[in-house]
């Protein structure tokens, strides 16, 4: 999309969300020089299933995806796929499109380990800047590029299981997706006239015919380059040649929490003893790269019905819930999400049914994302290390009795439903909690895996900026230290976003 051209202000490695964002604000001014590298296609080169929204789940086996998967996970005996947007727009053009916040309390651990200003009134601006939200609830964006809002027809199914929730004793949420709420509601998704709205719909595709901004698909970054302790530039393929870009401003990584870590890592950043055994030389020590790697495990309670479920118009996932496992919390730490098909599942296929997805939205595991060689198409070694502590089981474990009470309402009785899996044979605790970590699937929200903070387990400082080294700085899921209660893609939004303003500081 671009010629090889070496020289910028600013250059920013993926392009996906984050990096959309960064450069599409950062070219604003027009005297600062932004290349923008990614590894996939032009949104023109991508399926055209991404623009439809029921036909997200098609995208996991095509070219819009990395194809990653885990380790064999202890809990299930088994690796799990996890899916990576690959091309402009990331993994916002491959998602379920749900925009959601997080419970704002989800965000007080982002301290732990002394990141400043990052709790969630101080995201709050950042958040409404990316924001056009339908509802005009209070604290909700008005000027932002991204059109969101609920679905503009919910499935029937999925009203009659809201119903329910409401039923079952459950708050009936005004605005669940805005970071203040609990309880269940249609939540918010990037669907436009029909369509999906990407990342690069929104921010990067308006920004292309800028002179200053430069975009460069099909390009794997190899390592990044330095001089003395500054990061001068980034070495890539594209049209089958090696390129070097320089930067004498800085290289913000934007390649998300696999892309961004493995980049570190085959740069020589990171802990001494993983980078000597993938014989890696080692250029800058930094043990916390790759580490505290999460994500959100769900579990799917799959039912069949005997009246017939509406075709899908929207994501297939329309309405959710926030809950509480227990009443002593600080917030909620389950989400519950209604899903308009019958997933696949262990027990029996549904030809015609629905599924109540249940996740531990603050999950307590962590695992570790490690390299293998300095070779940039060598797939990293993944271990998210799911249902690793039994906090994390009695989480889901209170979801799935949740969500089975929801079920046995009124409210569904008329859609003659059935639960096939589990099924009613699992009905104590170790046979449910077996079945959950058994046959649990991620919901595609790794995090972490260059956290922020202050001390020397930290990536990233307060500011972004990796510990130790100059004109380099990384904003995108990877410096998450703690994953919010909700689908990620709303709080990459507003790191990016905020993350464009100290750029523009420096």
């Amino acid at each position: 999309m671009a010629s090889h051209a070496t020289g910028y202000d600013v250059i920013v490695v993926g392009g996906g969300t984050a990096g959309s964002v960064l450069a599409a604000r950062l070219s604003e001014d027009e005297g600062v020089r932004v290349l923008l590298l990614e590894a996939g296609a032009a949104a023109s080169g991508l399926p055209d299933a991404v623009a439809t929204p029921p036909a997200w789940p098609s995208l996991v086996a095509s070219t819009a995806n990395w194809g990653d998967r885990t380790v064999v996970q202890d809990a299930s005996g088994a690796p799990v796929p996890l899916p990576r947007g690959r091309g402009l727009g990331g993994s916002s053009a491959i998602n379920a499109m749900v925009f959601a916040r997080g419970h704002r309390s989800s965000y007080d651990s982002w301290s732990d380990h002394g990141a400043k200003n990052w709790t969630y009134d101080d995201l709050l601006p950042y958040f409404q800047r990316s924001e056009t939200a339908v509802s005009r609830a209070p604290g909700r964006g008005t000027e932002g590029p991204l059109i969101v809002g609920p679905a503009v027809e919910p499935n029937d199914v999925l009203l009659a299981c809201l119903a329910g929730a409401v039923e079952a004793g459950h708050r009936r949420a005004f605005d669940i997706s805005g970071g203040l709420e609990e309880g269940f509601a249609p939540v918010d998704l990037n669907i436009v006239d029909g369509r999906r709205q990407s990342a690069a719909d929104a921010y990067l595709l308006p920004a292309l015919g800028r002179p200053n901004l430069h975009v460069v698909t099909d390009a794997v970054a190899h390592r990044l380059r330095f001089d003395g302790d500054r990061c001068t530039g980034v070495e890539y393929e594209a049209d089958g040649r090696t390129h070097t870009a320089r930067a004498s401003g800085e290289v913000v990584l934007a390649a998300g929490t696999i892309g961004s870590a493995h980049l570190l890592l085959r740069s020589g950043i990171g802990p001494e003893k993983d980078l000597r055994a993938a014989q890696v030389e080692v250029f800058h020590p930094l043990p916390g790269v790759g580490r505290n790697l999460h994500d959100h495990p769900r579990a799917n309670l799959v039912y069949s019905a005997q009246r017939q479920v509406p075709t899908p118009r929207n994501n297939h996932g329309e309405i959710l819930g926030l809950l509480r496992s227990r009443p002593e919390l600080d917030g909620p730490d389950v989400q519950i999400i209604f899903i308009d098909i019958p997933l696949p599942n262990p027990v029996a296929p549904v030809a015609n049914g629905f599924t109540i997805g249940v996740s531990p939205m603050r999950p307590v595991s962590r695992g570790s994302l490690r390299i293998t060689s300095a070779n940039p198409y060598a797939p990293p070694v993944l271990d998210p290390n799911y249902f690793g502590e039994e906090e994390d089981v009695r989480a889901v474990l209170s979801g799935i009795a949740t969500a089975r009470r929801i079920a046995w309402s009124s409210a569904l009785a008329e859609w003659g439903i059935e639960e096939v899996g589990p099924g009613l044979d699992a009905v104590h605790d170790q046979s449910i909690g077996d079945y959950a970590k058994k046959h649990f699937g991620s919901y595609c929200h790794p995090v972490g895996t260059c956290a922020m903070g202050e001390d020397e387990v930290s990536v990233v400082d307060s500011e972004l900026r990796v510990r130790g080294l100059d004109g380099l700085r990384v904003a995108d899921a990877s410096v998450i230290p703690s994953i919010p209660s909700n689908n990620t893609n709303a709080t990459v939004y507003a790191i990016a976003e905020r993350a464009a303003d100290l750029l523009r500081r420096r």
